[in-house]
């Protein structure tokens, strides 16, 4: 749909879900609490929501509880519950312009790239481990002949999702659904910038199947919902994406409550390396792409351009002319690149951080400032920095807006030492002809994904997560529903 007369007609007209999600039922939170969704792209209230607290968390879980010990899902049919999560899929492809017009509205994501990357993504990832949910097998192992060993697996129990505001359906996609398939009742947590969608989760799961308190949906602040999910002793799991500060706290409160298993996906300060023999125009196109893609509020956003110097003024010349393609404006305009940050507080630290940028030497050679005409939303302008050393702060910390620094190197030691010397690791790419270069780098990069002559490529099957404080565990691929499960040891004694 291209129309944006029609977009905008859609959004006039949307009355979103805004209470909790528990136990089959749509309710308001225990204390009547609510708090003020806006739409980034105007600064205007959207939704007044239901903030949930500690006691919303304990119902929800309570519920979750109830659900898993029944066994209306654990112990439901392999393939029951792959035509239920089948279901969901089919119903996310129906309500297709609903999902994307929540998410375009809450957090400022163009509506171009919500109906082709996230929502595409969102129903494959529902199909995917689906598929999964009968290939999990146990073993007999080999034993005396007096015994029968056996490994099998089950279900963790009650898995706490808590989910960022930058891919709001995918990400919930992504945590949910591995722990569906494992058998596990889910309690999720949505960010408080971005909830509507996962109540619009919440109603199709219903309709589709998936039965009462095996999902959940708890609005509100990391600091009362996301917090109490991780301290309560009846999670058995807690699957979190988000900053690492938070991450580390995900940690710390495993340990002072139940000694939960928890994963986390944080920060990213993503390396591309551009060599001699790179294919130019292509390396420059997914450079560009890589970082400006979703207004740079990406994990992977590929914020460190390391160019062999000999490329470095044709490829800033370049990147400079390609980066035109991406203009910030109205998200629900298909023909918009950029749309607003999630929030005039995300708008000022990526500010902030240019102006640290200009301060420490780097000279912005596009943008740097907020776009004209577009104040009253939380716009800032595609930026590229050069002129930039590795041990400034816009090449170390995660900034996660649209704003690029230009690195240059010499040798490919070099550039691997740059790529490394991050506290981060979650992905990287590499840009030669050279076999040699190309598998020697991969290997010497300290990154749970390491791309070569591409960027953002994969599919279900790619291990998504990072090293170092990129966080641990995985998202997507097969490894995820195992480790949404646990194993058991059945040692039968045949005497």
């Amino acid at each position: 749909m291209n129309d944006v007369k029609r977009w905008r007609e859609l959004a006039d007209a949307v009355k979103p879900e805004t209470r909790l999600f528990i136990d089959g039922r749509f309710v308001d939170a225990v204390d009547g609490q609510r708090f003020t969704t806006l739409n980034p792209a105007n600064g205007k209230p959207l939704a007044e929501m239901a903030r949930g607290n500690e006691k919303d968390v304990d119902l929800a879980v309570r519920a979750a509880r109830r659900a898993y010990r029944s066994g209306v899902w654990s112990r439901r049919s392999p393939r029951d519950r792959m035509g239920v999560m089948f279901r969901i899929a089919q119903l996310l492809e129906a309500h297709a312009e609903e999902f994307a017009l929540l998410d375009c509205l809450d957090m400022g994501k163009s509506i171009s790239e919500l109906t082709s990357i996230d929502l595409p993504c969102s129903i494959q990832t529902f199909q995917y481990f689906a598929e999964t949910i009968d290939k999990v097998e146990g073993v007999v192992t080999s034993t005396d002949r007096s015994a029968l060993h056996m490994i099998v697996r089950e279900p963790l129990g009650v898995v706490a999702c808590v989910t960022p505001w930058n891919f709001p359906l995918m990400m919930a996609a992504w945590k949910v659904a591995p722990a569906l398939a494992a058998g596990n009742s889910v309690v999720l947590k949505p960010a408080e910038q971005s909830p509507l969608s996962a109540l619009l989760l919440a109603k199709i799961f219903a309709e589709a199947g998936v039965p009462d308190g095996v999902f959940n949906v708890v609005n509100g602040f990391g600091e009362d919902a996301g917090k109490a999910l991780a301290l309560h002793m009846d999670v058995d799991k807690i699957g979190f994406t988000g900053s690492t500060d938070v991450g580390k706290l995900m940690l710390i409160y495993a340990g002072q409550s139940n000694m939960k298993k928890v994963t986390t996906e944080c920060g990213g300060k993503s390396p591309q390396i551009i060599m001699p023999d790179a294919d130019f125009d292509t390396a420059v196109t997914y450079a560009v792409s890589g970082i400006f893609i979703n207004q740079g509020e990406i994990c992977s956003a590929a914020s460190r351009l390391l160019v062999h110097e000999s490329l470095h003024d044709a490829f800033v010349e370049r990147f400079v002319a390609e980066a035109a393609r991406y203009q910030p404006g109205d998200p629900l305009d298909p023909a918009t690149t950029v749309g607003p940050l999630v929030t005039r507080e995300q708008q000022q630290r990526v500010l902030n951080y240019i102006d640290i940028g200009r301060k420490e030497g780097g000279e912005v050679v596009i943008g740097g400032g907020i776009p004209t005409g577009l104040e009253a939303g939380y716009y800032v302008q595609p930026t590229l920095f050069k002129g930039v050393t590795d041990k400034m702060t816009i090449a170390r910390e995660e900034i996660f807006g649209p704003v690029a620094a230009v690195i240059p190197f010499k040798t490919r030691e070099e550039a691997v030492a740059i790529a490394n010397d991050s506290c981060y690791g979650l992905t990287a790419s590499v840009w030669t002809r050279d076999l040699n270069t190309a598998h020697g780098v991969a290997r010497d990069l300290e990154s749970g994904i390491v791309w070569v002559n591409c960027y953002e490529h994969g599919d279900m099957t790619q291990p998504w997560g990072g090293y170092k404080q990129s966080g641990q565990g995985r998202d997507k691929c097969f490894e995820t529903i195992l480790a949404h499960m646990q194993t058991k040891s059945v040692w039968i004694n045949l005497g």
